[in-house]
């Protein structure tokens, strides 16, 4: 299917994205519920009017601690205004502090309606222009993460409600207390009368089991129905003079109350709170040291997140650089394989690759990592896989996707693309490419807070007095810490309180061919049986193999072999540019290449978050075995202060950047950035619940 044979979408898009009338001075109007976006005659005025000098952030922010995090959640994003203003009285006031900002649209504006709404706020155009640079290009269901700097935008494309039960750390009523993590709230979207939704009692509700105590509350509306419904959750509700032509606004704080201890008793009835399992119950305090096991992808982009929000971190990595196992490719494809199916793994591939796309073309702009971020092209060879593409191409269709996210192209088309002859059509990612793993790794490990110990290698690690020791093959004591990430791939193995973990190597080869003049043409990395990257310092890359049962890490020919076959039978054209077998150089024996061991999971998701203490966990949980519904009023158990991100298989470089945003929000308590659903499918306990729920345990 061809870009100008889309299918007829245009009845699911109205229903999915912002429908605005613009008026004469380019206001923009929300035609769904005949109401504007903000006031015509000030809209920043009115922000600051009902928004941000009633919640007094002025004085927080410039009252906060070095590495404090400050959490606002704001319902109805529409045109961004009021995160925009956040975040330039952010910048004005706070000192080496971090804001997460979190917010809920339905109905999401794309990126051409934002920049077109913003572009008259000239005080905000440093601001505007970087939002309009990240926001995504394909406003898909749930959590985007926009980051910029000491500020996260979390943005969550979907209803509210839905949205507001994904910050919660659990849904089980006996530890509600611990979802109390935001400080302050904008109540924004259209008017109850026009959107009742948006206010209704589920959503309220939502808003007070996250509020901190104390927290804030501000909002345009001083609706009665509204105000009542907030004072009964705990609000204490003032009245104000409302902005412009409306009469009042109201503010108010929200005071916890206090909650009658119930007895929760442990039966193999069903019950309807799901056991919590994938809670981890502990210290969450800034300024640890942090120690990381292993030096690859991983390590590396969760050792910048943690040193960003203050941490003092050691990378422990026991070869003499970093990136020299599964990241120490020459070059890397930065891609995910999406599906249409809106799953877990599918959800978890989109999330990441646009976090990442982002992540790498700052890294690369501002630090000048070995990159090209020329575009991917996933070829479609057979009929099912044309289907599974524009099955794809139809589904995001619904979410009003641009070209610049993703295309789907006909044979011409790509051709052009890749500047080099071929043979089949495609799916075409323009801002993904492919880049060098060694320098990003050696890039984001130039911090201050970060120092890299090469050479040393842990063989045991113990917890003495709340920290975790790390021991050499000596039993010498190597290095201490508060918190400890293993982070060092199918080596997690080797230690016992990581023993138990599902890990499975894949040996993976990747072949070295010298560039020719008519190979030098391609321009774009291309995806089938395996990937051909555009020539870098007159050498091709091309792989790799996927070999299950074999964990040698010598160079071989079969493999050589199979990595040649599949670029001829995917792209002949390239393969006979590169004219292989016409020289000595280019027989399959003398090939060069690299071997290494991918890491993967069962289910080809990360293993990311605490380590689960496996036995406990098997005695804690063992009515599941009874009944998956059973009533279990218990947290999972773990090691405190032990976490671990393993199992990225392939697709390090696409999981890596979020993974480590998502591994530091637990560590710090925060709500997960890409959602309660996902961070506990990453959960490295899943396994031990799973197989007890069908009896295997």
């Amino acid at each position: 299917m061809t870009q100008t044979q889309q299918p007829d979408t245009k009845a699911n898009i109205q229903k999915s994205l912002a429908d605005i009338r613009w008026e004469e001075d380019q206001h923009p109007i929300c035609q769904r519920f005949d109401d504007y976006y903000f006031s015509s005659d000030n809209g920043l005025e009115e922000t600051q009017h009902n928004f941000i000098r009633p919640s007094q952030l002025e004085a927080r922010f410039e009252q906060l601690d070095e590495n404090e995090v400050f959490r606002l959640a704001e319902t109805g994003f529409g045109t961004g205004l009021n995160f925009l203003a956040t975040w330039q009285l952010w910048q004005r006031s706070n000192n080496n502090s971090k804001l997460e900002f979190y917010s809920f649209e339905k109905y999401p504006l794309n990126r051409q309606q934002l920049s077109k709404a913003l572009e008259q706020w000239s005080s905000l155009s440093a601001e505007v222009k970087l939002l309009c640079e990240a926001y995504p290009s394909l406003t898909s269901p749930g959590w985007h993460r926009l980051e910029f700097p000491s500020v996260s935008l979390n943005l969550f494309i979907g209803d509210v409600a839905q949205g507001l039960k994904d910050l919660y750390h659990s849904q089980h009523p006996r530890f509600a207390q611990y979802n109390r993590k935001i400080n302050a709230w904008f109540l924004d979207g259209f008017a109850p009368a026009k959107n009742p939704d948006m206010w209704r009692a589920e959503v309220l509700q939502g808003i007070a089991e996250l509020s901190m105590d104390g927290a804030s509350l501000a909002t345009f509306t001083a609706a009665s129905a509204v105000r009542k419904g907030l004072i009964a959750l705990g609000f204490d509700m003032q009245k104000g003079s409302g902005y412009g032509l409306k009469r009042e606004m109201m503010s108010g704080t929200f005071h916890e109350p206090e909650v009658e201890q119930q007895h929760w008793q442990e039966s193999a009835h069903n019950c309807p709170h799901e056991a919590p399992w994938a809670l981890a119950l502990g210290k969450n305090t800034l300024n640890k040291q942090v120690n990381i096991i292993g030096g690859g992808i991983a390590a590396s982009c969760t050792a910048r997140s943690l040193a960003e929000a203050g941490y003092q971190v050691r990378i422990i990595e026991r070869h003499h650089a970093l990136a020299q196992e599964g990241s120490g490719n020459p070059q890397g494809v930065l891609y995910a394989k999406l599906s249409h199916r809106a799953e877990n793994l599918s959800q978890f591939n989109l999330q990441c690759l646009h976090y990442a796309q982002s992540f790498y073309r700052t890294l690369k702009i501002q630090q000048g990592i070995e990159a090209e971020l020329c575009g991917v092209a996933q070829l479609a060879t057979t009929g099912k896989q044309i289907q599974q593409q524009e099955k794809l191409i139809a589904y995001l269709s619904q979410f009003g996707f641009t070209t610049d996210f993703v295309q789907q192209l006909d044979k011409q088309q790509l051709c052009k693309a890749a500047g080099v002859k071929l043979e089949h059509s495609a799916l075409y990612f323009p801002l993904a490419g492919w880049l060098n793993p060694a320098s990003a790794c050696n890039t984001l490990c130039q911090h201050p807070n970060i120092t890299v110990y090469t050479q040393q290698e842990v063989q045991t690690i113990e917890r003495v007095d709340g920290r975790w020791e790390c021991y050499d093959e000596t039993k010498s004591l190597i290095h201490s810490s508060d918190i400890l990430i293993i982070a060092n791939a199918n080596e997690a193995k080797r230690f016992e309180q990581t023993a138990g973990l599902p890990l499975k190597p894949v040996r993976g080869q990747v072949s070295y061919l010298p560039a020719t003049t008519s190979s030098s043409k391609l321009k774009t990395v291309i995806c089938g049986q395996g990937y051909i990257a555009p020539a870098n310092k007159q050498q091709h890359c091309l792989g790799a193999s996927f070999n299950l049962k074999e964990q040698s890490l010598e160079l071989s020919e079969q493999e050589q072999y199979s990595n040649l076959k599949h670029l001829e039978d995917d792209c002949p054209s390239i393969f006979k540019a590169l004219e292989i077998g016409r020289s000595p150089e280019h027989s399959t024996a003398e090939l060069k290449g690299r071997v290494a061991l991918r890491c993967t999971s069962p289910d080809y998701l990360p293993l990311l978050g605490p380590a689960p203490k496996q036995q406990d966990m098997q005695s804690r949980f063992s009515l599941l075995s009874r009944n998956a519904k059973a009533a279990i009023p218990h947290v999972g158990s773990y090691h405190e202060g032990l976490y671990v991100s393993l199992a990225y298989g392939s697709r390090g470089l696409c999981y890596a950047p979020l993974a480590a945003a998502e591994l530091l929000s637990q560590i710090q308590g925060s709500p997960s950035p890409m959602g309660a659903k996902l961070r506990k499918a990453l959960n490295p306990a899943r396994f031990i619940i799973r197989d007890m729920i069908r009896r295997k345990a």
